[in-house]
């Protein structure tokens, strides 16, 4: 009840009745220190002050009170105890309108707080209001509109166009264009056809798909970025943690000052003034604010940001660790060169035949194969003979030819020579990161096929940007170290360690904190989560990532739109520079304050003015952070 009231009280509408009766007594208190004569309101047969005191000041009466008897240890003594005081010491010497004016400015700071941790939860909002509530299962050859609370995993969804997908899935049948912006931050429809995922919370834009449910409720892709969301709201950030510690210790500091200087001049009011100039009510303000406001603009570009912890660690970051598969590339093998050895046979005709080979295979290298040729229409023609030799390579007939496709040492067991011209240029695809697929036909070697994964079209600019930034990259990875060395030429990493198992990985990272860098790690995989964890501060690719991953990381980036690393550090730089400049300015006006105060040079209704202002400009200096390009 008593919670209620004050929440009622401390409301935008209260607030403003209480701004009106402090304005109806501010002129008057405006003549009298310009030396005029007091104009005084007769409307009210009391001060017009005290009904701001009541209004503003119960609530924070009552948040003091609670933290006073609730809060663990120094925490008791809040700046809201420290303000309430102030408050009394001005009722005590009959200056209501200076008890009026801590109370109301206090109450304004918590309103411009609460209108930018309002504004900048919009992202969230959004995901909660986007949650579907129906969706349509097919069963027994019916369609039922269900709750989409009693969708289980492995049902069959029909999705309309124009609805919102209820939960993650795989298409089995269909054709589409996908909103995913609420995911990924992506601005056009992505075209999806059967065997391709969709994400709970996107939307259906043109044609019907039916889906198989493959996360559903709280483990749904939505659900596990409003989680993260929700969790960053509730963590503070250590700068967070000092400035409330500080507020603790200042209370006492505050009545020390306050009582030192009543007795030196013996003036009661100087000592109620130095009270009110010290309310910290800025140096609290300045992180919770920066934080909030960071936080929501990084939601509204597609990077999720666990805590204000992670936001402000990336400020501090000097390296940036990379893995390269699924990170710096798309994680995806394809067909990058064909390289027939036979001048009769060309090099569609060696795809197709090897495509034909590798029809029956599962290795991902023979999958990716069959993928191109099918792609350029090419015949994939029947096996009439099938065998694989695990981890070397493959034997088959095709259409009167015996076929051998693999490795080099497998063709050379297999009586199968190279000549020097073959080798050359298997080397210079070595040389550029590739896999290799060579294939014989009667122990004839005819040519070979080249895969690589492919580099991410923004990986190169990114690295440019990060290094124009003053911030080193590493290159982490347990691929070989040519296609390590490769990759890390494009886009310009220098200092490169392949061939590492994930424990190795841990230990590339802490060698580097050993020498006393902040760093970040950037990983895609389950071989991942453990350097994730280990680095100052981590960030997941949340799109296309592990579910493990995701879950160590710091930060997740919902796109594959790795040119988001530059724009989070440059937001993250401006957060931390923001929270220092704040809390400067506000030290600054504090014991500018004070020594004014003790000079006899303010008094409560002035030194309120000058004191609360700054922290107004605190709220404000944060709310900006919002909507600031970094791009």
């Amino acid at each position: 009840m008593i919670k209620r009231v004050c929440d009622f009280l401390a409301g935008l509408p209260m607030t403003i009745v209480a701004g009106v009766f402090l304005l109806f007594d501010l002129v008057p208190h405006l003549v009298e220190e310009f030396g005029g004569q007091a104009i005084r309101f007769s409307l009210l047969p009391f001060d017009p002050s005290w009904l701001t005191v009541i209004i503003s000041g119960i609530p924070l009466l009552y948040l003091a009170l609670w933290r006073l008897i609730h809060n663990p240890g120094i925490s008791k003594i809040s700046s809201a105890l420290l303000i309430c005081i102030a408050m009394f010491a001005a009722i005590a010497i009959g200056d209501l309108f200076a008890a009026g004016e801590v109370a109301f400015i206090m109450a304004i700071g918590a309103l411009l707080e609460d209108a930018t941790t309002n504004r900048a939860k919009k992202g969230l909002h959004k995901l909660l209001n986007l949650a579907p509530t129906m969706g349509r299962r097919i069963k027994d050859g019916r369609e039922d509109r269900i709750p989409a609370a009693q969708i289980q995993h492995g049902d069959i969804l029909r999705v309309l166009p124009g609805e919102t997908i209820p939960v993650d899935g795989t298409i089995l049948r269909g054709e589409t264009s996908v909103d995913q912006s609420v995911m990924t931050g992506e601005s056009l429809p992505v075209d999806k056809a059967a065997g391709e995922e969709v994400f709970c919370g996107t939307l259906n834009c043109f044609g019907f798909i039916d889906i198989t449910a493959t996360h559903v409720g709280e483990d749904s892709s939505l659900q596990k970025l409003i989680r993260m969301v929700q969790e960053a709201e509730n963590k503070q950030a250590p700068m967070q943690r000092i400035a409330d510690k500080a507020a603790s210790w200042l209370v006492p500091v505050a009545l020390l000052i306050a009582v030192l200087s009543y007795l030196f001049s013996g003036n009661i009011v100087t000592a109620v003034t130095v009270l009110v100039v010290f309310c910290p009510c800025a140096l609290v303000l300045a992180t919770p604010t920066a934080i909030m406001a960071a936080i929501g603009q990084a939601t509204k570009h597609g990077v999720m940001i666990k805590s204000g912890e992670a936001l402000e660690k990336m400020g501090k970051v000097d390296t940036i660790a990379f893995d390269k598969t699924g990170t710096l590339t798309c994680g995806k093998l394809e067909v990058s060169d064909v390289r027939s050895f036979e001048p009769s046979r060309s090099e569609n005709e060696l795809l197709a035949l090897t495509a034909s080979a590798e029809a029956r295979s599962e290795h991902p290298l023979g999958k990716a194969i069959v993928s191109c040729a099918k792609e350029k229409d090419l015949a994939v023609a029947e096996t009439s003979v099938f065998h694989m030799d695990t981890g070397k390579g493959i034997r088959a007939e095709v259409e009167g030819h015996r076929l051998l496709c693999g490795s080099e040492a497998f063709l050379r067991e297999n009586g199968v020579s190279l000549s020097p011209a073959a080798v050359s240029v298997l080397e210079e695809l070595r040389t550029q990161g590739k896999a290799l697929v060579l294939v014989a036909d009667r122990q004839q070697y005819i040519g070979a096929i080249a895969l690589s994964d492919r580099l991410r079209p923004q990986a190169k600019e990114m690295v440019q940007r990060l290094s124009a930034m003053r911030t080193r990259t590493v290159l982490l990875t347990g691929d070989h170290k040519q296609t390590a060395d490769y990759f890390a030429r494009q886009v310009g990493i220098q200092e490169i360690r392949a061939e590492l198992l994930p424990q190795e990985k841990v230990a590339g990272i802490e060698a580097l904190q050993k020498e006393g860098r902040v760093v970040c790690m950037i990983g895609d995989g389950v071989n991942d989560a453990p350097a994730l964890k280990t680095a100052d501060v981590s960030v997941a690719m949340g799109s296309m990532g592990s579910d493990i991953a995701i879950e160590a990381a710091d930060i997740a980036l919902m796109s594959d739109d790795i040119s988001r690393i530059p724009y989070l550090k440059r937001l993250s730089n401006a957060t931390v520079r923001t929270i220092k400049f704040s809390i400067t300015l506000s030290m600054c006006i504090n014991f500018a304050a004070i020594v004014l105060s003790l000079l006899e040079m303010l008094n409560p209704t002035t030194g309120a003015l000058v004191h609360n202002a700054g922290s107004c400009f605190v709220v404000l200096i944060a709310a900006l952070l919002y909507d600031r390009k970094f791009d």
